[in-house]
């Protein structure tokens, strides 16, 4: 089956995000150094610690991101990562592990639409949004 994954980029944050990122939502971190690949020889060597390529799994959830853009990244609000959750205490534990040192846009509440649902913008600047509907 064909899917999307988010990537994020970070100028130089990737590490801390993701290693952030897996204590929140669990699963396998794998992160690859730009010092640990072929690109070495052709970048600055204070880029070497930098992270070239990294992926979080945890069953069908991968997000992957890169410290590669430098400092070519504008912080906006086009792009929010959702999380269609599979239990009350799932979305709970997200919600609240996410939302540390970051900013609750919308606590998690019963929507109209009868899901539990909340949005917030973490450390990291990164607008995620939360949803778990029963049925």
């Amino acid at each position: 089956m064909t899917h999307i994954n988010a990537y994020l980029n970070f100028n130089g944050q990737t590490r801390d995000a993701m290693k952030f990122y897996q204590e929140c939502l669990g699963g396998e971190l794998v992160m690859q150094k730009i010092s640990e690949s072929p690109m070495a020889a052709r970048m600055p060597s204070e880029m070497g610690a930098k992270i070239l390529h990294s992926s979080l799994t945890k069953d069908d959830l991968v997000l992957m991101a890169s410290d590669m853009l430098g400092n070519n990244i504008v912080k906006g609000n086009s792009i929010s990562l959702c999380v269609n959750c599979s239990s009350d205490e799932e979305i709970n534990t997200f919600f609240n592990k996410l939302s540390s040192g970051g900013n609750i846009v919308e606590p998690l509440h019963q929507s109209f639409w009868g899901a539990t649902f909340g949005s917030l913008t973490d450390k990291f600047g990164i607008t995620w949004i939360f949803n778990y509907s029963k049925n």
